[in-house]
């Protein structure tokens, strides 16, 4: 496998070119103080070498060996728990984190960075702090003060990590139906039982204490998702002196075998009246917990670009160096024999269109990733119009986010594992690891189908489009904008993209009137047709500022600008067939009767 190498070029043309990231802390009163250009550049050099020197090398021992259980314990696979405790030396658990309790406070477009380097490193590693941060935010804004300075603090610091205790065995993306209970007790606190399965970092050796948040029900609680409330319940309980007391009533009864992320712990956690400690208001566990789920959701989309980040850097380096057939005569290309018994496999047309795809699938998802992260920041951050809007546009490319990097990232690595030929097969080269980590993406943190139906359903249906028109409108200012002739190679292609999307969630909005399910049937092709739109809305931003600054004669730009074309060109028709099975109709779908299949 190839040295990871962390693309901090591309992440700060991103973040001060293209986005103007500094601009905008400048403008916002919250993050005025807390960070600059300067700041985040040296946050960024210093998080990639963590991630290249630190996390990276430890990655394929960890996939070989896994995590190990036994009597109710989970140890980490060697080098993890070093590397764990160099990055909270680091302090790196407290970056995105609540000044008030320890954090650093930066915003996600910055954060968004770091989590594509570490999962890039290593998506079961970056596992553990991910989920801490996420369990943070939400205790951040609905604990009470007494949780969050006797909690938040220590998760900050590293010296505590967190999980979310969501599913059940019967009960997985329908959290309604959950059965644990929550009885509460004299002096406050909730007596919780009940099992949990599929939970992440639930159990290991990495940190002292385990806070989990875990959803649950009284036994009076209305029915249905309504009924369900959110509780912290430490694996130790701890004392008023803030030390550790005694362990708690909550064990892990077993680790799952899986397809891949093989040194992520994920447990079957079990509360036998464990003590637990409401977090917000009773029946509204479900807000509490979006509160960290919106956020992971952008963030397990990062984890489907971390992955193939990693497989092209991987493949680049393999075809660049494998000597396999030759090369014609003379091409268009202005390729030509060199006399050699073989050239690299780079000479070869398939090979570098599944190379183009790789890279311009991934500077878009990144690209992408990062506007979405900004919305973020204005609706955490900002105030008046730009909170509003901010708000819409996050709500609205959330489920984007989480399905379209993932499913792209799978392909791309299974794109890399190809190039690769028998070897992306053999275990030793990494690429195999790659698609099995990637895997898990679509589906955990809500399945991409549930995540079509969502942005297709409840964001674009439940509003009658008018999220979408928000971010119609911002596409729509700025073609309007860039009708310089050097631009119209890619504002021509972008302006019928929108046009075409337009008439689709119009389609669907009409069709959908008299037969609900015509929106189910075609809620994935829908998010993928947006998905491409969106990201080519993105690229004619990149090549904007590319054209811009090519004829400083850096080869990045020329780079940029040519992969913008190519996007363009080969990857933005995926739309069109898109669009033909989404307006194809549910009948075809539900005329099969079930003894059919």
């Amino acid at each position: 496998m190839a040295d990871y190498r962390v693309p901090l070029k591309d992440m700060s043309f991103l973040l001060f070119d293209v986005f103007k990231a500094d601009d905008m802390w400048a403008q916002l009163p919250k993050l005025a103080e807390s960070v600059d250009k300067e700041t985040a550049e040296a946050i960024l050099q210093e998080c990639a070498k963590i991630a290249e020197q630190e996390i990276a090398p430890i990655s394929q021992q960890g996939h070989e060996t896994g995590v190990s259980f036994e009597n109710g314990n989970v140890s980490t696979a060697p080098g993890f728990k070093a590397a764990f405790d160099t990055y909270v030396a680091g302090g790196w658990t407290a970056l995105g984190g609540d000044p008030e309790y320890g954090g650093m406070g930066m915003p996600k477009i910055l954060t968004a960075q770091h989590e594509e380097m570490l999962c890039s490193a290593d998506i079961s590693f970056t596992l553990y702090p991910v989920l801490t941060a996420g369990a943070a935010l939400s205790l951040a804004k609905h604990g009470s003060e007494e949780l969050k300075q006797r909690y938040l603090t220590r998760m900050y610091a590293g010296d505590w990590s967190a999980s979310m205790c969501l599913t059940e065995a019967h009960a997985g993306s329908d959290l309604g139906i959950i059965r644990t209970k929550a009885v509460p007790q004299d002096d406050g606190s909730y007596s919780i039982t009940g099992s949990k399965i599929f939970i992440t970092g639930g159990e290991h050796d990495l940190t002292d204490n385990i806070i989990h948040l875990v959803l649950a029900k009284l036994p009076d609680a209305p029915a249905g998702p309504r009924g369900i409330s959110l509780f912290l319940v430490p694996k130790f309980n701890v004392n008023n002196d803030e030390s550790l007391g005694e362990r708690n009533k909550v064990s892990c009864g077993s680790i799952e075998h899986k397809m891949g992320i093989n040194a992520s712990a994920t447990c079957v956690m079990n509360f036998d009246g464990a003590q637990g400690y409401l977090i917000g208001e009773l029946n509204k566990g479900l807000t509490c917990m979006f509160t960290m789920m919106n956020f992971e959701r952008i963030g397990v989309g990062i984890q489907g670009l971390g992955a193939a980040v990693r497989s092209y850097q991987n493949a680049l380096e393999y075809a660049q160096d494998r000597l396999q057939g030759k090369a014609a005569a003379r091409d268009k290309s202005g390729l030509k024999n060199t006399g050699k018994e073989a050239d690299s496999i780079m000479v070869h047309g398939d090979v570098r269109r599944m190379l183009l795809n790789m890279k311009a699938l991934n500077e878009g998802s990144r690209a992408l990733s990062t506007y979405i992260a900004m919305q973020l920041d204005y609706a955490t951050y900002g105030e008046g119009d730009k909170q509003v809007k901010g708000e819409a546009l996050a709500t609205l490319m959330t489920p984007l986010a989480k399905a379209f990097f993932t499913d792209l990232g799978f392909e791309n690595t299974v794109t890399g594992q190809q190039v690769f030929g028998g070897h992306g097969f053999i275990r030793e080269w990494g690429q195999e690891q790659l698609v099995r980590d990637a895997r898990i993406t679509q589906i955990y943190e809500g399945t991409n189908g549930i995540q079509a139906m969502d942005l297709l359903v409840r964001k674009v249906a439940g509003s009658n489009g008018k999220l979408m028109q928000v971010f119609i409108d911002e596409m729509r200012t700025f073609t309007q904008e860039h009708q310089s002739t050097e631009m119209q190679e890619f504002i021509a292609p972008l302006t019928t993209a929108v046009d075409e999307l337009i008439a689709l969630t119009d389609f669907l909005l009409v069709r959908s009137q008299d037969n609900i399910n015509e929106l189910g049937s075609a809620a994935n092709d829908y998010l993928h047709v947006f998905g491409y739109t969106a990201m080519a809305f993105i690229w004619a931003k990149m090549a904007a500022v590319a054209l811009d600054k090519q004829a400083s004669g850096d080869n990045f730009y020329q780079s940029k600008l040519k992969t913008a074309r190519y996007y363009f060109i080969r990857l933005l028709p995926r739309r069109i067939s898109l669009i033909a099975a989404a307006r194809s109709g549910c009948e075809v779908l539900f005329d099969f009767e079930d003894e059919l299949f």
